[in-house]
């Protein structure tokens, strides 16, 4: 299937790693000419060359989305690169696991920057000029979290669904303008965050991470974890005209993990 997203332009964030840079990949391979943006520029680099010399076109802004204050001149560096941005693609990784009440206020005003501010201010800097030319495509990376709370991931479960909340509203407000907005509720993914995660769960089961891996994707249907790729297939999909009429969507790609039946 052609996607047709030759010349487009995609921004992702969260791109130096994991499902960003998976996205990345996906959407560069489809011919859009994309924009990397991650803290870690070493990294980044890599990846820009990985894209380039597979023949696509990339360039990459170093930026830590945490600095919410800042996102404007983000969303500026942007745009004067390739002089547009039609594809956003929010993707901020997750914030610390833990349980219950065992937060205090600067780990949550910490998380709701890095989990819903950086989308909502980013968003904001870069959907006039999609106005503008009447064409957008703003996709989300959330998690099966916002379908079904994981134990142990408390700041999760609890601000992404802000994110839900706040692109559903958005989502019926701009496609009057053939803007897209939606969102992807990743399931357990085969990511360097998700092997940290599981560092501290192996040690207390004497198990390798190795293992644990194993057991929880036996409680998957399609029995194993996502690869980065399988996910960015999907965000390739939601940013192409052949998803024109996929809008205000949080769609699972969890491999069946969700019992949820909406």
């Amino acid at each position: 299937m052609d996607l047709n997203l030759k010349n487009r332009v995609a921004l992702v964030c969260g791109a130096s790693k994991g499902i960003g840079k998976a996205c990345a990949i996906a959407l560069a391979g489809e011919g859009a000419r994309t924009i990397l943006c991650a803290r870690t520029e070493s990294l980044l680099k890599e990846a820009v060359k990985e894209i380039n010399d597979s023949g696509g076109e990339a360039d990459y802004i170093t930026f830590d989305l945490s600095n919410t204050g800042s996102i404007k001149n983000l969303a500026d560096r942007a745009i004067s690169i390739y002089g547009r941005i039609d594809i956003l693609v929010n993707n901020a990784g997750g914030p610390p696991a833990g349980e219950d009440l065992s937060f205090d206020v600067s780990a949550w005003e910490a998380a709701f920057k890095l989990t819903f501010l950086s989308a909502e201010e980013l968003t904001k800097h870069l959907i006039p000029d999609m106005i503008k030319r009447k064409w957008g495509r703003i996709i989300n990376l959330t998690s099966v979290t916002v379908k079904q709370p994981i134990n142990g991931l408390m700041l999760s479960n609890s601000i992404r669904l802000a994110v839900i909340g706040w692109a559903k509203t958005l989502s019926q407000n701009y496609a009057q303008y053939g803007i897209t907005i939606n969102n992807i509720a990743t399931g357990y993914t085969l990511t360097d965050r998700v092997r940290q995660l599981f560092k501290s769960k192996a040690a207390s089961a004497d198990k390798s991470v190795d293992e644990i891996i194993e057991e929880i994707g036996k409680t998957i249907p399609i029995k194993r974890m996502a690869e980065p790729s399988e996910i960015a297939s999907v965000v390739a999909f939601l940013a192409s005209d052949r998803a024109s009429y996929v809008n205000g969507a949080t769609i699972p790609v969890d491999g069946g993990y969700s019992v949820s039946t909406l």
